[in-house]
């Protein structure tokens, strides 16, 4: 990695540089005061591997302050670990059982979002330190200690020595976005009745700068808790709302679909509720008074349009999409209320429970949703805990039956050049042992010149940790393997006399733990979440063809409101944005145009509002003429999308899928009759769907077999992208 790294990642040099500082500085005052003036080695050797395995091995996003809190909530999590670990070292098996249980837990905690997977590589590490000799349970109070004592100066340094400046939360970003859509909403409440070029202009950035890649990882809502999931359904609201308004019809004239003043008593209503939810979700007002307000105009509009169908398609139009603005402001005001207040919030029971089903809910059960939709092989998440969980265990199990030397340092090994596919590992420990094997032989021969001079390496271990902390994550993982020879050595030396041989002992950890690793990745799942994405997304358009044609099949017929049944097409949906995330962290593996997976994933989402919207409502029979009309382009749809599936699921070499493509629908621009909202509702629900079925199918065949890299090109990583919700 370079030098120019943009500083809001936390990879920028001068990011770096400060966390390599804090660590350096936590590390070593607790060690030397463990140390020398306490005379305790054991807790000065829990205290340092303690800061290096939640600063240095852990990577929580954030500034300063934000990983104090991580750390705060983590610090009993690691007096837990330390102990079970302490007690289970005693016999092999146990260690490894405990290894396998533990480590797959640790590790499929990154269900919970950036933050806690984070976290997860340092507690992993915290788990292994006290897993090898010497088995000492009566040392576990020292050991806790240590621990706590190296935690709480990390804590400290976080806070204190040279704190970032916070970027914009994800919070006050929607807030921006619905105080855009309060102006838009006043603009197009008077005439002419359409946004301006600057207006149109300002709502497509405020929506841009909600995409979940331009925010922190720290201030993501990607948690399972009820305001992480509000937060993450205001700013697909906001987004939602914004991109109704810019693409809003101008009315017809004369007169319009609504009686104007229905109309502006509309907009206004949308105007005023998502201003005071944009000053809500800022923090500076405590009063969503007009949300109540906006729901009652929607109803009054919507019972207003079923009263008096449209004499033209245009008026249809007009009226649908004036509709679908009041209802995504409501759903903005709602998850806004829902974001700031939690279970203290007041869901109106006219909202669909369908699309706010987490109101209410207590955190336990939310997590267990969380929980349970990635527990199986189909997720990425469950996936990466298997993989690394069998990893560490067999390591373990090799260090405990062989009685390896230090055999802690080859879990280390596992634990930090394991990748999620087998040829990233594979690269990755390549370069690792060749940095081993230089900075042994440095280290060697540092250690046979300074002999048993304590001071030397006492004097010596703040500059060479400060080092390897900066150049580290900045130059790649053959520079940090070789730095932290050095690092481990000049403690080792400071705890026991120790000779150039134990350079040739962390050169065979090492490479006992790279091969593990290496077994491992090939093993399980080795092509990481490439393949799971081609399966994610097939399954995910096959859901969204099923839910076009039963929502337009039930628009037709027409009825009573209904709950949707839409878990199975929002749980393929969430698989498949999981495994786009991390493979946006893979290296590429094929030459030519990439497939357009947020196209196929944006849609997912605009199926699922659209349907949950019409279905809810219910509403009369379209009649005959319309009905033909919506089930024309529903079946163009549904088959094109069931082509794309086919086409994403298909392994390489397979043929193409055969046959014609209907077309997706012809116009419906001429008189619609008598028919009921709900016909322009669908209509314009379908068109928009065309426009997403049209940008997946864009490049010709998408998700066809690329040609396969040649061995010689180097790996080139993926553009930057995200899911089109934090997952």
């Amino acid at each position: 990695m370079g030098a120019g790294h943009d500083a809001r990642t936390g990879r920028g040099p001068s990011v770096v540089a400060r966390r390599a500082l804090r660590t350096t500085l936590a590390a070593c005052v607790s060690f030397f005061v463990c140390l020398y003036a306490l005379d305790r080695p054991v807790a000065a050797t829990y205290a340092l591997f303690g800061v290096v395995s939640m600063a240095a091995l852990s990577h929580i996003p954030g500034t300063g302050r934000q990983r104090v809190a991580v750390l705060i909530r983590t610090t009993p999590v690691a007096w837990v670990l330390v102990t079970i670990g302490t007690y289970l070292a005693v016999r092999t098996w146990t260690a490894v059982a405990g290894m396998l249980l533990i480590g797959f837990a640790l590790a499929f905690v990154a269900v919970a979002g950036p933050r806690a997977a984070g976290a997860a590589p340092g507690l992993q590490l915290l788990y292994i330190l006290p897993c090898f000799p010497p088995y000492a349970p009566d040392t576990l109070g020292e050991r806790l200690a240590g621990a706590t004592f190296g935690l709480l100066l990390l804590v400290l340094a976080e806070a204190f020595v040279l704190p970032e400046e916070p970027g914009p939360t994800y919070r006050r970003l929607a807030s921006g976005a619905a105080g855009t859509a309060a102006r838009c909403a006043a603009e197009l409440g008077r005439a002419p009745y359409t946004l301006s070029a600057a207006s149109t202009e300002a709502a497509l950035a405020s929506g841009e700068s909600l995409r979940p890649f331009r925010v922190d990882e720290a201030d993501r809502p990607a948690g399972p808790g009820l305001r992480d999931r509000a937060l993450t359904h205001a700013g697909l609201a906001a987004r939602t709302l914004l991109g109704r308004m810019v693409n809003l019809p101008p009315p017809p004239r004369p007169p319009g679909p609504l009686p104007m003043e229905l109309e502006s008593e509309v907009l206004t209503a949308v105007g005023r509720a998502v201003g005071e939810s944009a000053a809500l979700l800022d923090g500076t007002a405590d009063s969503t008074e007009a949300a109540g307000v906006l729901r009652k105009v929607r109803e009054e509009a919507a019972s207003a349009a079923a009263r008096e169908p449209p004499t033209t398609a245009a008026r249809g139009r007009r009226r649908a999409a004036l509709l679908e603005v009041a209802d995504a402001a409501v759903a903005l005001v709602t998850a806004a209320e829902l974001a700031v207040r939690g279970r203290r919030a007041q869901v109106p029971c006219d909202v669909d429970a369908g699309r706010f089903w987490y109101a209410g809910r207590l955190a336990p059960g939310l997590w267990w949703h969380r929980v349970a939709g990635h527990a199986g092989p189909r997720s990425v998440h469950f996936q990466n805990a298997v993989r690394i969980s069998l990893a560490l265990a067999a390591a373990r199990t090799i260090a405990g039956v062989d009685s390896l030397p230090h055999g802690f340092w080859a879990m280390l090994a596992v634990l930090s050049l394991t990748r999620t596919t087998a040829a990233q590992t594979r690269a990755t420990v390549r370069v690792a042992i060749t940095g081993t094997l230089l900075g042994a032989l440095v280290t060697g021969i540092l250690l046979a010149l300074i002999g048993g001079h304590t001071v030397v390496y006492a004097i010596a271990l703040p500059f060479v940790m400060l080092t390897a902390f900066r150049v580290g994550p900045v130059r790649g993982v053959g520079w940090a393997q070789g730095m932290f020879t050095l690092v481990v050595a000049f403690v080792f030396a400071q705890l026991a006399p120790v000779t150039w041989q134990l350079a040739e002992v962390r050169i065979l950890d090492v490479v006992i733990g790279s091969l593990i690793g290496v077994v491992f990745g090939v093993l399980a799942w080795p092509r990481g979440a490439e393949r799971e994405l081609h399966r994610a997304v097939a399954l995910l358009l096959t859901r969204e063809a099923e839910t076009v044609e039963r929502t337009t099949g039930a628009v037709v017929e027409g009825g009573p409101g209904r709950t949707p049944d839409d878990e199975p097409l929002l749980h393929a949906l969430t698989m498949a944005e999981t495994a786009f995330a991390q493979h946006q962290s893979e290296p590429r593996t094929h030459e030519g145009p990439r497939p357009d997976w947020q196209a196929a994933m944006m849609t997912g989402h605009h199926v699922l509002w659209g349907s949950r919207r019409l279905l809810v409502r219910g509403g009369p029979a379209v009649g005959p003429e319309n009905g033909a009309r919506l089930d024309g382009r529903a079946t163009g749809l549904a088959t094109r999308m069931r082509r794309e599936a086919q086409r994403a699921g298909r392994a390489p070499g397979d043929p193409e899928p055969e046959g014609a493509l209907p077309p997706l629908g012809a116009d419906a621009d001429g008189p619609p009759g008598l028919s009921s909202p709900r016909f322009f509702s669908a209509l314009a629900w379908l068109d928009s769907l065309a426009v997403d079925v049209a940008r997946v199918t864009a490049s010709g065949h998408p998700f066809g077999p690329a040609r396969p890299k040649s061995p010689s090109a180097p790996g080139k990583p993926s553009a930057p992208g995200e899911p089109s919700a934090p997952a």
